[in-house]
């Protein structure tokens, strides 16, 4: 299996090396769309380890991670959930999105998460302990829980932290470029719109550009949907349903191209 595509920006790839050698837990912040999920793909593939990824949400419990006792073919039978089978077979167990997780399942982590390293399954009475490949990772994103649920200190201070964020105007052009097949002039116009309007604080969006928009944006243009109308659509659209800042964004994007 090939590695996934990643433009280191600093020390971030020798820090989850250490991290995996030493087996200490990894916590990623950043905002949306910078970059924390293809980087823990490609260490996953790098190390060689298999990568189990739970997309976390207020809805998932502890036993839809762990596991549950199903009825088979008139037989009751136990199947392992995706943070138990991460565990069993020393994989990269990524919880994206950590901070939207239900307390529930932030208390089972905890002993991953420390020097025991293991994980209780209360309804199969097992005790299962981590080998030395296995690695637990999270994401959040603190600029969009500021304010709601944010992380308790005791399940914060389990990890060690990586700050992400979007990368410099050049390394963006690279990645835009590469990741979507754009011209690398086209690319720079397209990063350099998506910049201005991350300096925009005043419009009051929710989230900001992201390098992934972009990279939907750069795919419609290499496609053949005019340059403009692609910021609208791939950009534009998916940060704001107000009229008014549409048109004012959407203006942006044609002084762009």
């Amino acid at each position: 299996m090939s590695t996934p595509y990643y433009r280191a920006v600093g020390d971030e790839v020798s820090i989850f090396e250490l991290a995996h050698a030493r087996r200490l837990p990894l916590m990623v912040k950043g905002p949306t769309g910078c970059g924390k999920s293809r980087f823990v793909e490609a260490m996953a593939a790098k190390l060689g380890r298999p990568l189990v990824t739970v997309a976390c949400h207020e809805e998932t419990n502890a036993t839809d991670l762990l596991g549950r006792y199903l009825i088979e073919g008139g037989n009751t039978v136990w199947r392992d959930g995706p943070v138990t089978r991460a565990v069993r077979e020393g994989a990269i167990l990524y919880l994206d999105e950590i901070a939207e997780a239900r307390e529930d399942v932030v208390v089972v982590l905890h002993p991953l998460a420390d020097h025991r390293r293991e994980l209780y399954l209360d309804r199969q009475d097992e005790l299962v302990s981590a080998g030395p490949e296995f690695m637990l990772v999270v994401s959040f994103n603190p600029g969009y829980r500021k304010g709601l649920r944010e992380l308790k200190p005791s399940t914060r201070q389990r990890f060690l932290g990586l700050t992400f964020d979007y990368p410099e105007a050049a390394v963006e052009i690279e990645v835009v470029a590469h990741e979507s097949g754009l011209d690398p002039k086209a690319a720079k116009r397209l990063v350099t719109f998506g910049r201005k309007v991350r300096a925009l604080e005043e419009l009051g969006l929710a989230e900001t550009v992201s390098t992934r928009l972009l990279i939907g944006a750069a795919s419609l243009i290499v496609a053949g949907l005019p340059p403009r109308r692609a910021c609208v659509v791939g950009v534009v659209e998916p940060l704001t349903d107000d009229p008014e800042l549409i048109e004012a964004l959407t203006d942006l994007a044609a002084l762009a191209f």
